[in-house]
């Protein structure tokens, strides 16, 4: 079975961390002195939360760090009984190698009940003698208050294009692969700031084409090429509303996109059109409510296609201005 590169190539120190300069200082300051807080780290999913949770407990304890070090997902055990149960159990032992106090890794916090967060408090405060929480999660208002005042707060921020790219890089010259820039660059766009995404989709084309170029990367991953849609709104703005229906056909049955992901793509391809600032305000309130209503349950054909209708209501008032 092939190695997951994800876990292959995730860094081992702090230092290797991809894309959380500030971040990575303020936590090896914490190594140096042997001493840290409860910490929350807040941001989207695949930008080293855990990988930095992970190289914190590596540099603090060497070769005995999975002694020391209990991780758990909250999304898997979201109740009371986890805090009350293993959480408590773990946080009241003693620590191993006489190390200052162990530290218990919270991943996904933010799907833990509201009971599980109040239990979950108290322990905390309860047990600073013998661990350290670091809590982990994509939306830290979802924590409670009392937590968030414990802890030290990290918020993790997106991953450059740079830093993608590099990291890429490296895994193709590790790996021995043909990785052409514009595979690399589509890579990056359809990974928006994911690391994890990112290697994923490069171990996924790599598994099936020889060589990763733009092609073989959106092929391999099913995803629609922001080409295809600027050609869908750019049909939709000449008011071919029937010739929009029927590239929405084709990319819906080839691709097998869901309706939030065409909705998405169009998102990201509004702000490129060649309309007027207005124009684009009220195109971009009516992609919100396309995605609310799809997100609410709504069919995908009838909210997209009455997308594509007010896309060609745009491009026919723009061309009537125009020709005033």
């Amino acid at each position: 079975m092939q190695t997951v590169w994800v876990e292959k190539y995730r860094p081992r120190k702090l230092s290797d961390v991809v894309g959380q300069k500030a971040i990575v200082e303020r936590l090896s300051s914490y190594v140096r002195t042997r001493s840290m807080p409860h910490m929350l780290f807040a941001g989207p999913a695949g930008i080293g939360k855990t990988t930095c949770a992970i190289s914190l407990a590596r540099e603090l304890y060497g070769q005995g760090w999975r002694d020391n070090l209990i991780e758990l997902n909250a999304s898997d055990e979201r109740g009371i009984d986890i805090v009350r149960g293993k959480i408590k159990d773990f946080a009241r032992a003693a620590t191993i190698d006489q190390q200052e106090f162990k530290i218990i890794f919270l991943d996904e916090a933010d799907s833990l009940t509201s009971d599980a967060q109040a239990a979950l408090r108290r322990t905390m405060e309860r047990y600073t003698a013998t661990c350290r929480f670091i809590l982990s999660c994509n939306y830290s208002s979802k924590i409670i208050e009392p937590i968030q005042s414990r802890c030290a707060v990290f918020r993790f921020k997106p991953l450059l294009e740079d830093d993608v790219k590099e990291y890429l890089t490296r895994i193709a010259s590790g790996e021995n692969l043909d990785l052409r820039q514009d595979g690399v660059d589509a890579i990056t766009s359809i990974a928006l700031g994911d690391l994890r995404k990112a290697t994923n989709i490069l171990q996924v084309a790599a598994s099936a084409c020889d060589v990763i170029d733009q092609d073989a990367v959106y092929e391999s991953t099913e995803s629609m090429r922001p080409s295809e849609v600027d050609e869908l709104l750019k049909i939709a703005l000449k008011g071919n509303f029937t010739g929009a229906r029927s590239k929405l056909d084709d990319l819906m049955v080839r691709h097998g996109l869901s309706g939030e992901d065409i909705v998405r793509g169009i998102h990201r391809a509004v702000f490129d059109l060649p309309l007027e600032e207005q124009a684009k305000i009220r195109l971009v309130d009516r992609v919100g409510e396309a995605e609310f209503r799809l997100v609410s349950g709504s069919s995908e054909r009838i909210q997209l296609e009455a997308l594509l209708a007010h896309f060609a209501n745009e491009g026919a008032a723009a061309s009537r201005k125009g020709s005033r």
